[in-house]
């Protein structure tokens, strides 16, 4: 009695800690909180787990477990739907454990439990199991295919595993007899696994028997069409059965590795298997690795050919080896899961071998392949030529053949690619509909006549176009999520500055965020530039910027003194705020991540965002990208642009480009370089900005004006090189 009640007190302190939580959560603005020890999700997540192992019955820890898997990727308003629903949940997991706590205990008298909570029977009748939830993007499976059984001559398998395969599915669970989704299913109620192996299966982040479903294999071994040894050719891969021969090990002079060899005979010549194992070991150790590898034990051997340069013998490179069992004790068709047939080889952690793996798999989709459903009807399956959920599920892990293994794969790439569009889909239509959009009209604006006329070029067409869109959507009563892509020199800065004009002119702050400090000072001289004749103040944040200095533009920015500002990630710290942020533009989106967007998006009442980037993405790859985003390109160079070649040069081609670089100066013209790195790294092997340089101005173009760039450099030494280069 006292254990049952411990254990609702337990779980009435978890449900207050996630309350606290989501309470912390919604002052950070739905930021996915980073806390001391975790982000507000993962403690959600981990918390709901707990309650998972401790209350396997009560489905709500697995829905809230699920609901938080994606929490750190969507945007605000899904956020808010799923601390909302969470929320929903922890309501009636109170409710539900003041109802049990109503019950009778052992030993106790219900009428005395009756006069503390008389009213409670009431609220259990409303608030019933509770349906596992479903986020968008994922998708319900079905299994129904069984690959043949165990032949009875196999005998190879050990007996743990044979009983594992062969013997008919127990009923672990209530949730499993009523017909449970295998997501809700811990996998420790697996056969075969149990508490003790449910721990290392978390390790490979399988917490659920639909986990184990669909933890699928790296590879598959083709262990039906065995060649003999004699009939090796290099570069062939092959599987080979035989008998092994001899097995050696030895530690490497040089280098912290021992070196195992295996030797296998077929009775038609021998071939030769290296395994090497990192670390110092003794002869003890040695001992147990060939031990692993018994001699006369049958084996099957998959690889590619190679022939030894040294010792002249054919090897397996990168060989897979399935033992058999002893000579005599074991037929060579042993184990229908591991060899016969295509024998799939998955990521492994320390504890799991491969024969076990494929075993309680095997059992897992035995067990509950009637208890899930293929989202997908058949007229859309005919249509894009795709297998039955549950086929492709029994032929990702143990197909007939390569053919139908790839047939299978095929319709599982299928699904996670169209649950990523069906989440796309329902994100934007939860832009247009659950968000109050503001409305920034174009027409009529004084400050885009000023602009326009003091410009000295005209805008292209492609500009005009894209310009156009970004108006029509700002002047619309939805949310604008537009992505602009265009080479370097299209264009896209003029387009955006044109937008934050419009925003500005309707009473709006905005705010523009680049990943470099170089970026953003280019885009904060530029803007300055353009907007101060009009009247307007741009401020600039940066991380390096002094205490004093940051405290002023803060204040200014506040109390909408600053009608621009231009930063990097110093713009999503805390202590900056708004007075009224209408207008977000990001340059080079692709490097910030959806919650750096967000955190910035919740720092305005629901601001409109732009979003560019000069990476080329061709557009199918951008819908998937950034399907959320309304997609506009510049597709024309401003006149006097030539277009841009790009060359591949290998190392003999260096003379080439340095001849063609002294002849571009030579001709009054400039080049800059750029290196990946801005000093040389011990991990790394790709060549540094410094080392560059001095090897460039010393040996290589001595004749010629060197300057060194990078973001290390101090202000005023950037500013100084910067306009150097501009003056020729």
């Amino acid at each position: 009695m006292e254990r049952h009640a411990q254990a609702q007190l337990n779980r009435e302190a978890e449900v207050a800690a996630l309350g606290r939580a989501i309470a912390v959560e919604r002052r950070a603005r739905y930021a996915d909180f980073q806390g001391r020890r975790s982000t507000f999700s993962q403690f959600m997540r981990h918390t709901a787990d707990r309650l998972c192992r401790r209350f396997p019955t009560d489905h709500r820890w697995t829905t809230i477990r699920g609901l938080f898997n994606q929490y750190p990727n969507l945007d605000v308003a899904s956020r808010i739907s799923i601390v909302r629903r969470t929320e929903e949940l922890l309501v009636q997991s109170s409710e539900t454990t003041l109802v049990q706590a109503a019950a009778p205990l052992p030993g106790q008298e219900p009428s005395s439990l009756a006069k503390r909570q008389p009213s409670l029977s009431a609220g259990a009748a409303r608030h019933k199991a509770q349906a596992t939830t479903v986020l968008p993007g994922t998708t319900a499976l079905s299994l129904s295919h069984k690959p043949e059984g165990k032949k009875s001559g196999d005998s190879a398998v050990s007996s743990q595993e044979s009983q594992l395969i062969s013997a008919p599915p127990a009923k672990e669970t209530t949730a499993r007899d009523s017909g449970a989704h295998p997501s809700t299913i811990d996998v420790k109620f697996i056969k075969g696994v149990g508490p003790k192996n449910s721990e290392i299966f978390e390790r490979l982040g399988i917490y659920t028997a639909w986990d184990l479903i669909r933890h699928y294999p790296r590879r598959h071994l083709d262990f039906q069409n065995r060649l003999l040894i004699r009939d090796l050719k290099e570069g062939q891969e092959v599987t080979v059965f035989g008998i092994i021969r001899s097995v050696s090990a030895f530690q490497s002079k040089k280098g912290n590795v021992s070196i195992l060899t295996i030797s296998i005979g077929d009775g038609t010549g021998t071939v030769t298997v290296s395994r090497f194992i990192g670390g110092r070991s003794n002869k003890y150790l040695l001992d147990r690795y060939k031990d692993q590898f018994p001699k006369g034990a049958q084996v099957l051997a998959s690889g590619s050919v190679e022939r030894d340069r040294y010792s002249g013998r054919l090897t397996l490179r990168n060989a897979e080896i399935e033992l058999l069992g002893e000579l005599g004790d074991a037929s060579e068709e042993a184990g229908s899961l591991n060899c016969g047939r295509l024998v799939p080889v998955y990521p492994l952690t320390e504890g799991l071998s491969l024969r076990y793996l494929r075993a309680v798999i095997h059992n897992a989709l035995a067990a509950h392949e009637n208890n899930v459903e293929d989202p997908l009807p058949a007229e859309l399956r005919a249509v894009h030529n795709l297998c039955p959920l549950k086929e492709a599920l029994w032929g990702i892990h143990f197909p007939e053949d390569m053919e139908s293994k790839d047939l299978c794969r095929r319709r599982l790439v299928f699904d996670e690619l169209f649950a990523i569009q069906l989440q796309l889909a329902i994100r934007r239509h939860r832009y247009n509909t659950a968000e109050a959009a503001l409305v920034l009209p174009a027409s009529d604006s004084i400050y885009l006549e000023r602009f326009r006329k003091q410009l000295p070029f005209s805008l292209t067409s492609a500009q005009e176009r894209v310009f156009s869109e970004i108006a029509s959507d700002l002047a619309s009563s939805k949310p604008m999520h537009r992505l602009v892509q265009g080479d370097v020199g299209s264009g896209k800065t003029v387009v955006a500055a044109m937008s934050l004009l419009i925003a500005i002119e309707s009473g709006y702050q905005a705010a523009v965020m680049a990943p470099t400090e170089i970026l953003a000072e280019q885009h904060y001289r530029q803007f300055q530039k353009w907007l101060t004749p009009l009247g307007l103040r741009c401020a600039l944040f940066l991380g390096k910027q002094g205490a004093k200095e940051r405290r002023q533009v803060q204040q200014d920015l506040l109390a909408g003194q600053v009608h621009v500002a231009v930063g990097t990630h110093a713009l999503i710290q805390d202590d900056v705020e708004f007075a009224r942020l209408g207008l977000i533009v990001i340059d080079e989106q692709h490097r910030f991540g959806v919650k750096q967007r967000a955190r910035l998006k919740a720092k305005g009442y629901n601001p409109e965002l732009l979003t560019m980037t000069a990476t080329p993405i061709p557009r199918t790859l951008a819908l998937t990208l950034h399907g959320d985003l309304d997609v506009s390109e510049i597709d024309e160079l401003p006149p006097g642009r030539k277009k841009v070649e790009t060359k591949l040069l290998s190392a003999s081609g260096k003379k080439q480009l340095y001849a063609f670089v002294r002849e571009e100066v030579a001709s009054g013209r400039q080049v800059y370089i750029v290196f990946p790195l801005i000093e040389e790294s011990e991990t790394l092997s790709a060549k540094a900005a410094t080392a560059e340089y001095e090897k460039l101005r010393l040996s290589i173009f001595p004749e010629l004006s060197l300057g060194l760039m990078h973001g290390k450099l101090k202000a005023a030494e950037k500013e100084a090189v910067m306009e150097q280069f501009r003056k020729g």
